[in-house]
Parts: C-alpha cells; structure tokens; sequence
C-alpha cells in the first residue's frame, strides 16, 4: 500500500518583521516637521491676514499683496503674533521635555510622543531664544506662567539647585523673596480690586514650579501626550483667530475736502500712496480713492484693543504691556487720542 501524496503547502511565507527605524532617521524627520511648522506657520498667518483685511473680496486682497511688501508683511507678523508664536513653542518644549523624561523611564518599545521627538530634534539655544522671545513680548501679567514651563522645559527640579537639604531651601527662599519684592505690591492691588484672576496668575505658577519637573507616572504618558498635543493644537487656533484678524495696515482717520468748504472724514487704513491718489482701505469695508490735492489732515488712531482693561502695574509697567512695550512707552509716552478718533462713526 503506497502512502497518500502530501499536497503542497499553499500557506504564504511568513513576511519578515520591518526593520526598526533607525533613531537618527526619526531625529531627522522631527527636526524637518518642526523647522516646516516654525517657517509655514508664520507665511500661512501672514496670507490669511491680508485676506481676512480685505473683507473677503478677491480684488482687494490682490491690490494688498501688491502694495504690502514682504519686509510690512514680517515686521507686522512679528510685532502681533510673537506672542503667539512664543507661546506655542513654550508649550512645545515644557510638555515635550516632561513627555521625553517619562517616556525614557518606561520600557522599551513605546512610542515617543510628537512633542519628545521634536524636544529632541531641536538645539538648546534655540529653546531659550523662545522663552526670551516670550520674555519680551508677553504682557506681564502672563509673565509668572513661565516659571513652570521654563523649569519643565529644562527639568531643573528643586534637587539639582544644590546637594544638601539646608542650602536647597535657602536658595528657593530667596528665589520666593525676589519674585515678592517684584510682583508683592501688584498681587496686593489685584486682591484690593477683586481681581480673582489676576491673582491666579501671580501666584499658582511660581508653587506649581515645585511640581512640574520630573517623570510622570506611565499609565498616563500615552494618553496625555495624545490629549495635550490636540489641546495645544486647538488652543492655537482659538488664540490665532484674532491674530489673523488684527490689521497689517495702521488705522487711519482722514479728512477729505471733496468739494469746496466741504470735508468729510474716512476712517480707514493707508494702502498707498502716489503723486496722483491715497488709496484707503475704509473700516466698513470698500476700497477709496482720495486726490491728493483733497487731503487736508490725518491722524493715527489706536485701535480697541489697545486700549487697557486693568488697573494694575508692575513698577510702572501696566501689566497690559509686554517688557518690549513698557519700554517703549517710557521712551516715547502714549500721547492723548484725537478727538476725531472718537467722533468718526
């Protein structure tokens, strides 16, 4: 009796497991998403801004493009958004560097969290040019939430300030004596005046920077790195809103003599200016082509949103004002608003 043939093995051959990716390909790729998220946001704002300026209307942002130079453009950007700006690469580096600690004192295998790989992919120096960006252009009532994301960023737990227990303390009570001497009488101003927010702010940050440094637990690594990379993302968009609809152009008010003894005022922004027309972007919307010869007078005005809200300072610093813009009202104090500024509907 001949034994039954045996059929062939039709299975398919086991696949071979991908090759792990090499850490030095990752670093590169987290390092080109960063610098493309650094570069493209500022340009995407800058395009959105001009559109949003022009209410929308195709012809008039193609006459902004064309008279709003790119130098305009940036130093608008800069002077606006630098906050936010700073802000997101703030909270990059803080939640990226407590993400990257955690993640290091787990086992092997687990993912590193967006926030880690670009915390790793980018050089110190260019972390504290952030914070200093931060520095001079927060208003400073926000300032004392830097102390905790600096100290993540950095992870400078308490223990690394000296070895011994006695010299650790001296030093963190001097650290709490300073930020008292500095902030004491604004935290005493915003308890007088009810203001519940401002004295959050003066002082949780500095006691949550006790906290902030070190590994988090590992049941919540994953988890929160997903949750805070779309907080952080979807706080950006709230916050770049505004941003993106702050004008480029100053405003403007001027008065226009359109016929003999009789003169009008438009309130608007200056696109242009030639030797036959001043081309304004009037504030309710439409593009206006005055004759220079009908120009008589023009002022600048501030716009609403520069006006203060609180009545607290900072050694004379409204709390209002970042540190870039503190000092620039010393040098050149703000001067009294027009009264055309005021009538113009």
């Amino acid at each position: 009796m001949t034994a039954p043939a045996t059929l062939p093995d039709t299975a398919a051959p086991a696949r071979p497991a991908p090759p792990p990716a090499d850490p030095a390909e990752r670093r590169t790729r987290a390092s080109q998403s960063f610098w493309t998220a650094v570069v493209g946001v500022p340009a995407v704002f800058s395009v959105l801004r001009l559109g949003v300026e022009a209410g929308g209307e195709l012809q008039t942002t193609l006459l902004l493009v064309a008279n709003v130079g790119t130098v305009n453009l940036l130093a608008g950007f800069l002077t606006t958004a630098a906050a936010l700006l700073s802000t997101a690469l703030v909270a990059v580096f803080a939640l990226g560097a407590v993400l990257r600690v955690s993640v290091e004192r787990m086992p092997p295998g687990i993912r590193r969290p967006l926030f880690a790989h670009w915390v790793d992919s980018t050089p110190a120096w260019f972390a504290v040019a952030s914070f200093l960006l931060a520095l001079i252009t927060w208003p400073l009532l926000y300032l004392p939430l830097l102390l905790p994301a600096f100290v993540a960023a950095f992870q400078l737990t308490p223990q690394r300030l000296h070895e011994q227990r006695v010299p650790r303390l001296l030093l963190l009570a001097a650290g709490f004596a300073g930020y008292l001497w500095l902030l004491g009488p604004t935290l005493l101003d915003a308890v007088r005046q009810g203001e519940a927010f401002a004295v959050a702010l003066l002082v949780v940050p500095p006691v949550l920077a006790l906290f902030v440094a070190g590994p988090l637990p590992a049941a919540v690594v994953r988890p929160l790195a997903s949750i805070t990379e779309a907080t952080v993302l979807a706080m950006l968009v709230w916050a770049a809103l505004p941003v993106i609809g702050t004008p480029v152009l100053p405003l403007t008010v001027t008065t226009v003599e359109s016929s003999p003894g009789f003169t009008e005022d438009v309130r608007g922004h200056v696109v242009t200016v030639d030797d036959v027309d001043m081309v304004l972007l009037q504030e309710r919307g439409g593009v206006r082509y005055v004759p220079v010869d009908q120009v008589r007078a023009q002022v600048l005005c501030p716009s609403e949103e520069e006006l203060p809200r609180r009545q607290l300072r900072v050694h004379d610093f409204h709390v209002e004002d970042s540190l870039l813009e503190g000092l620039g009202r010393r040098v050149r104090p703000v001067h009294r608003i027009d009264a055309a500024c005021r009538t113009v509907d």
